[in-house]
């Protein structure tokens, strides 16, 4: 069985949806808790994939969190030796400040169910499950899109939402993997986040029973499309 490790900086932002389709696709997932565990005997190449998830930190904030720093050396190695990579959110950032492109605030938190704007080109059809569909967003922060990546998707607050690299890098700012009751622990980690910018967590739980399900579905095409040529 193929493996992938899941980079994770908070119990809530988890694999979510996207678990049913690597299972489906053959992968067994293990998660390793970045902030408290060790990467002292984690080998970058051996997994077949890496995902490196969302959270309530910024990419360029190594002095506070030092564990970034082995995160971002993890990242260049895969990226150099042409090993999948995906990151959601915090680890597209992740991914992007790996590849040297800058990633700062934007002055302004999109949050809440919005669609996206797929960029043509020749990579355009690997987000095209997720063209019709209101997908989530969470993030404060953008990333600048690599030198020689392909730009994939904008939205209406944030020019940057998606990027592929060399095809074996993956970035998606925003999250497509959050399920309607995944959503649950989101809604009590970010309480405080989502008080201060004045959204009513009720209207996000609408939303979310209104959209997973079809993004469920659009991630795993996604997903399925981006990995199948990766594997053989």
């Amino acid at each position: 069985m193929k493996t992938a490790v899941a980079f994770r900086h908070v119990p809530f932002e988890d694999l979510g949806t996207l678990a049913d389709t690597l299972h489906s696709l053959g992968y067994e997932c293990r998660y390793i808790d970045t902030p408290v565990e060790s990467f002292a005997h984690l080998d970058p190449q051996a997994a077949d994939l890496l995902v490196v998830l969302g959270g309530p930190i910024g990419a360029y904030q190594q002095a506070i969190y030092p564990f970034l720093n082995d995160e971002l050396r993890h990242i260049r190695e895969r990226l150099a030796h042409g090993k999948p990579v995906l990151g959601i959110c915090l680890g597209a950032q992740l991914i992007a400040r790996a590849l040297e492109a800058e990633v700062a605030p934007m002055g302004v938190t999109e949050i809440g169910y919005a669609p996206l704007t797929l960029t043509p080109g020749e990579h355009s059809d690997l987000l095209a499950p997720l063209a019709d569909l209101p997908v989530l967003h969470w993030h404060g922060d953008r990333f600048a899109i690599p030198q020689g990546s392909s730009h994939l998707a904008r939205s209406a607050v944030c020019d940057n939402q998606a990027f592929l690299y060399a095809p074996h890098a993956l970035a998606l700012q925003f999250h497509p993997e959050v399920s309607a009751i995944g959503l649950e622990g989101w809604l009590v980690g970010h309480a405080s986040e989502l008080s201060h910018a004045g959204i009513d967590p009720r209207q996000l739980r609408e939303q979310a029973a209104q959209y997973s399900p079809a993004l469920a579905a659009a991630l795993s095409q996604v997903i399925s499309r981006w990995l199948a040529p990766l594997a053989s």
